[in-house]
């Protein structure tokens, strides 16, 4: 094992994708690690945050005390409203899913295929959630679809795979992933690698990877 390379934390990870959600987007950031990411937006940009429980331009979270319990993500955490930001029906917020009115969203994976297909939702544990929610329309709905995920499980196995073996979310949906190791581009030519953390050769991150990479699109 390569001992020279430090992985990104969480909240480098969230800051990494930020940096590549562009002015004027509407976004939507999945429930676990990408909700992080509302909070490293560039102040600079206008980014409008969507909540599939019925919100547009959710700020970040709010200061430990401020906390207002009507005003949560989809995964019930507390979070701000942007001035000119707006409530609406879970229904309404889901046409905005399903017609293509997003530009990003941002999800959290259990395995991505090298062709870039998306199981989020469901490993087969009894305590599993019951249903696959919204992750379903958001991966198909969205012009982009960002993961954000660990490399490897816990027990070391690759979270990136020629084939998923968990129930699929979206089929061919991905177009990069963001781990605490590497950014990668899903491409007709396979993962194209676009930058990984300080220290790690690309051989190294082929080795723990596991699935063809390379790094030319």
């Amino acid at each position: 094992m390569n001992a020279t390379y430090q992985r990104y934390t969480r909240d480098q990870m969230a800051a990494r994708v930020a940096r590549d959600i562009p002015e004027g987007a509407y976004v939507n950031l999945g429930i676990g690690l990408p909700t992080l990411v509302a909070n490293h937006l560039p102040k600079d940009r206008e980014i409008l945050l969507h909540s599939e429980n019925g919100l547009l331009a959710m700020g970040p979270a709010p200061p430990a005390g401020a906390e207002d319990p009507d005003l949560i993500n989809a995964g019930k955490q507390p979070v701000t409203l942007l001035p000119g930001g707006a409530y609406f029906h879970h229904a309404d917020s889901f046409a905005m899913m399903r017609g293509g009115h997003l530009d990003f969203c941002v999800l959290g994976a259990f395995q991505v295929s090298a062709r870039g297909d998306l199981a989020n939702w469901h490993t087969g544990a009894p305590d599993a959630i019951p249903a696959v929610g919204g992750a379903m329309d958001l991966a198909i709905g969205a012009k982009r679809v960002y993961v954000m995920m660990e490399h490897l499980t816990k027990q070391g196995q690759s979270k990136i795979v020629e084939r998923c073996t968990y129930p699929l979310t979206g089929i061919a949906c991905v177009n990069r992933i963001f781990t605490d190791l590497a950014v990668l581009d899903v491409t007709p030519n396979g993962l194209c690698v676009i930058e990984s953390v300080a220290g790690l050769a690309f051989d190294e991150l082929q080795r723990l990877t596991g699935v063809p990479l390379t790094r030319e699109r």
